[in-house]
């Protein structure tokens, strides 16, 4: 994974939104495992998740050229694309199966990639229990940043802490984060 300074998103950003295919693979190669565990607990299946992740780089690649960047961090604002496409992805779903009931063909199993799944699962738990460690307030600085999108001035009011506060301590957490990712890769 590429080493880089939480503040070159917004530099990357710039760069991408110009049509730097580089700076946008650097953003995503940062950030496609924190969407991919949101969408993949928004959606709850691991095939549906990947479509959510790149439906949410898609959107990211197309919007970019008149994007703000609020704070340091594109994940905010990657996450809340994210609960959009899922929640688009989900509706889709549910109208799909409304249209579709009593057509479906029985004679195909589905295929479940059991390896995949166990794998996925261990990725998950040791996130969970890297996330259940943390101080009461890096706990909830990591849901309202990375869970809830929220920029790190909004964090930073809504849990009474000063924005650098906020910045540090998430900056803290996402390396903590990435340890373990690749310990568990």
């Amino acid at each position: 994974m590429v080493e880089r300074a939480a503040n070159d998103d917004a530099a990357l950003v710039a760069q991408a939104a110009g049509g730097s295919e580089h700076a946008f693979r650097t953003l995503y190669r940062a950030y496609v495992r924190p969407v991919y565990w949101l969408a993949h607990g928004l959606v709850g299946n691991p095939a549906d998740a990947e479509e959510v992740t790149q439906e949410t780089f898609l959107v990211a690649w197309r919007k970019l050229p008149g994007l703000e960047l609020a704070g340091d961090s594109l994940l905010p604002w990657l996450a809340t694309v994210c609960r959009f496409q899922a929640a688009n992805r989900v509706r889709r779903q549910r109208r799909d199966r409304q249209h579709s009931a009593g057509t479906v063909d029985e004679s195909i199993p589905a295929t479940v990639d059991v390896e995949q799944q166990v794998v996925d699962g261990e990725l998950a738990e040791a996130i969970l229990r890297e996330v259940a460690g943390l101080t009461p307030l890096d706990r909830d600085i990591f849901r309202l940043c990375a869970a809830e999108g929220y920029a790190y001035q909004a964090a930073a009011d809504e849990l009474g802490v000063a924005h650098g506060v906020v910045r540090n301590r998430l900056s803290r957490i996402r390396t903590r984060l990435r340890t373990v990712v690749k310990e568990s890769t």
